[in-house]
């Protein structure tokens, strides 16, 4: 039995982790962590009756892998404890600093790490896609990523478009640093050969909608998916945890779990 633990485990993702954790027989919900502040420390989640503490180091002391979709600014904190405590860490976090980045980096000289900005498995499968369609199509095929989410998403482009735009770019040879277009307000001029533009949409519900559009003079060609509900990436860090579970030390993604 893999025991799992769950960091910010009240949030909107931290529930939905616990619902799926839940699913799987090889899986057992240890404890979860919240800010101090919140009003269910020290009793038990109404989702799964996971105990919830304020110690985010009971948490490592008691799970074999813990789960982290908190915010940027905690990743390094939690990557060492990882580290000290030798528990697997899977993190969903994303915008994180160069500091986050090394942190997992070094955690993962001595414990299995994983980091995803999107567990979506059809994301994912989305991503291995327009890596291999921009690595065929010259910089002539002008490449747009669009994405749509919910009218309360702060960020934009979202975490997901800007690992679309990566894929374009790794596919091209070339850095997404580099082909990255600014965003488009009033007179912007003509669009620069070989960039690769981004447009973010917001409104509604709407849980994230990702394309990309490859477009030549004479042809077009659209690569999308749709997420119809958040189950689909809790249910995909699950599959990606219980796969962690048979890991050694080392720094890995979603791509290993699905070996693209």
């Amino acid at each position: 039995m893999v025991k799992i633990g769950i960091l910010g485990c009240m949030g909107r993702m931290g529930q939905a982790i616990e619902a799926a954790v839940k699913k799987v027989p090889e899986l057992s919900l240890m404890i979860g962590s919240e800010r101090a502040d919140h009003p269910l420390v020290g009793k038990t989640s109404p989702v799964s009756g996971l105990p919830i503490t304020d110690q985010t180091g009971v948490v490592f002391d008691a799970a074999d892998i813990v789960i982290d979709f908190t915010a940027p600014g905690n990743t390094a904190v939690h990557a060492r404890m990882a580290a000290d405590k030798q528990t697997k860490l899977l993190v969903g976090t994303t915008g994180m600093s160069y500091d986050d980045e090394a942190a997992l980096n070094n955690a993962a000289k001595s414990v299995a790490v994983m980091q995803a900005g999107n567990y979506s498995v059809g994301v994912n499968v989305l991503l291995s896609l327009v890596h291999e369609t921009a690595a065929r199509l010259d910089a002539d095929w002008d490449a747009e990523v669009l994405e749509m989410h919910h009218r309360n998403k702060v960020d934009a482009p979202s975490g997901t478009a800007l690992m679309l735009g990566e894929a374009v770019a790794d596919g091209r040879g070339q850095s997404l640093s580099v082909l990255r277009a600014p965003m488009r307000d009033g007179v912007s001029g003509a669009r620069k050969t070989g960039s690769i533009g981004f447009a973010a949409l917001r409104g509604g519900n709407v849980v994230g909608e990702h394309s990309v559009v490859f477009a030549s003079d004479s042809e077009t060609i659209t690569l999308s998916h749709r997420a119809e509900n958040r189950m689909l990436f809790a249910d995909g860090a699950v599959r990606a945890a219980h796969w962690l579970a048979k890991q050694e030390k080392g720094r890995y993604s979603m791509r290993d779990v699905l070996g693209l």
